[in-house]
């Protein structure tokens, strides 16, 4: 099962762009924060020279679209360019977390802005990269739902109103996914969403019944996409086509406590996951998000890539693993730098230290892979600084 679908490289490049405000209204915007924006040629020069000849990237919506109906192309016409002439392939996010002030997220307006956004988004694509688009149209709707309307950690910052949201963000989905086939019905999609496991030590059977409900909670976005859960939101089979899904080690906790470290005997190995959620929709899957901070990188990396090759050797269709974020970037709630990244913060001409350790392990996965020893198809361990 070594079938790279449609992506150039099984491991990919994540370019952090969330774009969301968070519950002190101020905006973020990764793509500036990490000089994403203003270094996007040394950006996919140095992914490029790594091997990785697909990435994630997003669209900011917030800055396209600045007034109803009206498209300003220049934030992301540049990215676009960069990442075509360096030869790397992009799955574009169109919704990581954020919109445009002027729309209401909850109003049936949302939904047709956003259509209409993700089919003219799409026509910009087909004519910059001569290429049906790959879209992941809104990302990790089960964590927008939690974050925005069940905690008010992030917009719109409500509580209670969770299950409310993700419905509303499932419709601009399925919307969206429909308006981009109606001008470019070769489009690839992702729907990327956390995979997630909760352990319960309880006795109880109405408490470790309570842990797998909400274990099982991370389908139900999924769910809606395909018309299996609230058919009457306009799910059919075919809006969900290749699932993403987001695995960080802070994914596995004890029901109503603390994170499972890994090598906890409660913790699910990520090949029996990957598994579950192939058997579940039969898709191909992506790992579309994970990596991990500061001296963890790489043995993160070792820990998922062996347990990818455990599940594609079992017959489940993985089609990459992307590294995510590629870059180190700035907290989202207190701006410290996370070091999670291949690359660190640039410098004034756009060069990013490398970390050495995560870059050897991406060319040792290379060649578990691939079957071609370090160095072959671009994957080497640079030096100390790229672009």
């Amino acid at each position: 099962m070594r079938d790279e679908g449609p992506f150039r490289s099984f491991f990919q490049a994540g370019f952090e762009c969330a774009s969301h405000r968070r519950r002190d209204g101020r905006r973020l915007d990764l793509i500036a924060s990490t000089g994403h924006d203003r270094f996007c040629e040394q950006d996919y020069q140095a992914v490029a020279a790594h091997g990785l000849r697909s990435a994630r990237d997003g669209f900011r919506w917030h800055l396209i679209e600045r007034s109803p109906g009206r498209y300003d192309w220049s934030s992301v016409l540049p990215i676009i360019r960069a990442a075509r002439r360096n030869g790397v392939q992009v799955t574009w996010d169109l919704c990581h977390f954020g919109w445009p002030d002027d729309v209401d997220i909850w109003s049936a307006a949302f939904v047709e802005r956003f259509a209409a956004f993700a089919a003219a988004a799409a026509r910009v694509l087909v004519a910059e990269t001569g290429e049906p688009p790959i879209l992941c149209p809104i990302n990790e709707i089960s964590f927008f739902a939690w974050g925005g309307g069940d905690v008010a950690a992030i917009n719109p910052a409500t509580r209670g109103r969770g299950q409310e949201l993700k419905r509303q963000l499932v419709r601009a989905a399925i919307a969206a996914i429909d308006a981009v086939r109606a001008v470019a019905p070769a489009s690839r999609f992702i729907s990327a969403e956390p995979a997630i496991h909760i352990h319960s030590y309880s006795r109880s059977a109405a408490v470790r019944a309570a842990a797998e409900a909400y274990r099982l909670a991370q389908y139900e976005a999924l769910d809606m996409l395909i018309g299996r859960v609230a058919p009457d939101l306009g799910g059919r089979d075919d809006h969900v086509d290749m699932v993403g899904l987001n695995f960080y080690p802070r994914n596995q906790w004890l029901h109503r406590g603390s994170t499972l470290p890994l090598g906890h005997h409660g913790y699910r190995p990520f090949s029996e996951m990957l598994q579950e959620a192939h058997e579940r929709y039969g898709r191909p899957l992506l790992v579309a998000e994970t990596g991990a901070e500061g001296s963890a990188r790489a043995a993160w990396l070792h820990y998922v890539g062996d347990e990818v090759r455990v599940a594609m050797d079992a017959g489940v269709p993985v089609l990459g693993i992307c590294l995510y974020p590629v870059i180190d970037y700035p907290g989202w709630d207190d701006d410290r730098l996370c070091l999670t990244g291949l690359f660190g913060p640039a410098d004034g001409e756009g060069r990013r230290a490398v970390h050495k350790p995560l870059a050897e392990e991406l060319a040792r996965q290379a060649f578990l892979h691939a079957g071609s020893p370090p160095g072959a198809n671009g994957f080497t361990a640079r030096a100390s600084t790229s672009g």
